[in-house]
């Protein structure tokens, strides 16, 4: 198998410095060498471009908010900055790249809205803001007083731009012509609910939606010829007993499209759900514990025999073994210290 590198985006507030770098060695099942890779404010989110050479992160820098480009050193990981593009307000809370490396796409929690970036290929270099939509409305539930866009990334075939509103209940695609986002689907989901991710099923014809207040995977069917979404099924990631606090976080599929996993902060926990693969339906195999506080995401390692948990409030990650058979996860390891982590992203195999 052998080392991975990965990347944790964190809130920088503690002792937190920017994105932190790390590298997993399968062979032992461990952790090592974590450092930080990059001082900047509040890089949240980060995403790695399909050929490993540029890291793309969101960014605050005083009273303005944006995306950040760095270059990657292929034999260290080691982060070089490339420029940022930023604009007055709240920083953006989501960031994806498409395949060819030349648009970028964010989605401003605090503003409502998305964001579509050109990039240059070669350089990495974010060049201009193409285009900004912001979306309009309100939800029953106390935190919908306005949209916030919370998720913004590319259809696996790259057609669209789909954009996950908590505030609103909505999940919105766009098709991009000549730079511009234009509208040409909507699906509004169960009021009150509040999307927040949303993760493609490798057929195409799948996606899971994970809801942050209502604590739920929502099972779509998607017509990528039209961008258009169904609705499916309605499944609770937490115990139907557990009434405390719980805001669902990250959702993730298997590369194979058999497990779906959902992060779950407040009950913390993931849980791990079987693909029907014939129906897109879900059924759960187990919940596991975060071994921290408020797990704000987790990611596969490229053999997928691994996941890497984040956990914010407790400022660690974690190791599981993940069986590719069952979906099911064994802990490995919990004492990894990164203060407040919030995205984790590997470079890609």
């Amino acid at each position: 198998m052998g080392k991975f590198i990965g990347y944790v985006g964190t809130y920088t507030k503690g002792d937190s410095k920017g994105v932190y770098t790390f590298t997993l060695d399968t062979d032992v099942q461990k952790i090592e060498d974590v450092k930080l890779a990059a001082t900047l404010g509040n890089p949240t989110y980060v995403t790695v471009s399909q050929d490993n050479r540029f890291l793309y992160s969101v960014i605050k820098d005083g009273e303005t908010g944006g995306v950040a480009a760095y270059s990657i050193d292929s034999q260290t990981g080691d982060l070089m900055p490339v420029n940022n593009h930023v604009s007055e307000g709240a920083s953006p809370c989501h960031i994806s790249v498409n395949k060819e490396n030349n648009q970028v796409v964010s989605a401003n929690y605090h503003k409502g809205t998305i964001e579509l970036y050109s990039v240059n290929s070669q350089t990495g270099g974010i060049e201009t803001s193409q285009s900004v939509v912001a979306h309009e409305g309100n939800g029953p539930h106390e935190r919908q007083e306005k949209p916030h866009t919370h998720f913004s990334g590319f259809t696996p075939d790259e057609k669209y731009v789909v954009a996950v509103d908590l505030g609103i209940d909505k999940l919105i695609t766009y098709a991009v012509e000549n730079g511009s986002l234009h509208e040409v689907s909507t699906l509004s989901v169960r009021p009150g609910s509040g999307p927040r991710h949303i993760a493609f099923h490798p057929n195409g014809k799948h996606a899971y939606l994970m809801t942050e207040i209502s604590n739920e995977v929502v099972a779509l069917a998607y017509d990528s010829s039209n961008g258009n979404f169904t609705e499916l099924q309605y499944i609770s990631t937490i115990p139907e007993d557990f009434t405390e606090n719980s805001q669902g976080s990250a959702i993730h599929i298997s590369k194979d499209g058999k497990f779906v996993y959902a992060a779950n902060r407040g009950h913390n926990s993931i849980a791990v759900f079987e693909v029907n693969e014939a129906t897109g339906k879900l059924t759960l195999v187990e919940r596991v514990s975060s071994k921290g506080d408020w797990p704000r995401d987790f990611v596969f390692d490229p053999t997928e025999k691994f996941i890497v948990g984040s956990n914010q409030e407790s400022s660690n990650l974690v190791l599981y073994a993940r069986d590719e058979q069952t979906g099911k996860l064994t802990q490995i390891d919990s004492d990894i210290t990164v203060p407040y982590p919030v995205c984790v992203k590997f470079l890609h195999a």
